[in-house]
């Protein structure tokens, strides 16, 4: 498995929030991509999973350009995402949120429900909460329910919108640490953060985007000790 972005450009209508940006995302990695509000970070992830259309450039996945694959049909190829703000069903069950999260899966009832005990596994709460309207959790139990309803569908790259966006210290520390189970269970993980902190600990590689360009990428233990980026991003000096 390996995505490629291959100089990519998308517009808002004469607007073009991305650049010609390129980077790659290997299997088993997590790489990060982090950068300030408008800086096309969430714009990158929805191109990627068919939310918005290419202008120029192409997204290559296992080999095949997917830049004019509708957006269901990368599911079914193996691109999950839990969005910014998670948008989950509020009137929905937590198990019917889950349960969405397979729709378009084709094999045995016998292996989802391997991935729902895998999912309950990594978030006992939401095994707790099954029966409960997934409007009624807290901030943190929603995300736990975003993050799980996109591994249902059993993805070879996980795409994470600001996965710690509005949540308590601790539990930011909780979402992160499963972000490294599930990566160290197999699954590839691109992750747009505004925590540059707790990304870049916990990616391989990082790519820093400014108003549509990438301008930085390096080791994420690198780019943790650069003191630009520190200063930028990490809110300390050198």
């Amino acid at each position: 498995m390996r995505l490629e972005i291959k100089d990519l450009h998308v517009f808002y209508g004469k607007i073009e929030a991305i650049k010609g940006i390129s980077f790659v995302v290997e299997q088993g990695e997590i790489v990060t991509l982090i950068g300030a509000n408008g800086a096309g970070k969430t714009t990158t992830l929805k191109t990627i999973s068919g939310l918005r259309n290419v202008a120029e450039g192409a997204i290559i996945f296992d080999g095949q350009d997917i830049s004019k694959v509708p957006a269901h049909e990368r599911v079914d190829l193996g691109i999950s995402q839990a969005p910014e703000g998670r948008g989950i069903f509020p009137g929905m069950t937590v198990l019917e949120n889950l349960e969405i999260g397979k729709y378009n899966r084709k094999d045995r009832k016998s292996e989802m429900k391997e991935d729902l005990d895998k999912v309950y596994q990594l978030f006992p709460r939401l095994k707790e909460r099954s029966s409960q309207a997934g409007g009624t959790l807290s901030g943190g139990e929603q995300q736990m329910l975003a993050i799980g309803r996109a591994l249902m569908a059993r993805p070879k790259v996980l795409l994470l919108d600001e996965p710690s966006m509005g949540l308590a210290p601790m539990m930011i520390a909780n979402i992160f640490n499963i972000i490294t189970e599930i990566n160290k269970s197999g699954t590839t993980i691109l992750l747009v953060e505004q925590n540059a902190q707790q990304a870049l600990q916990r990616a391989h590689r990082a790519y820093i985007l400014e108003t549509g360009n990438i301008v930085k990428e390096a080791k994420a233990s690198e780019l943790l000790n650069d003191p630009a980026v520190k200063a930028a991003y990490l809110g300390t000096g050198a």
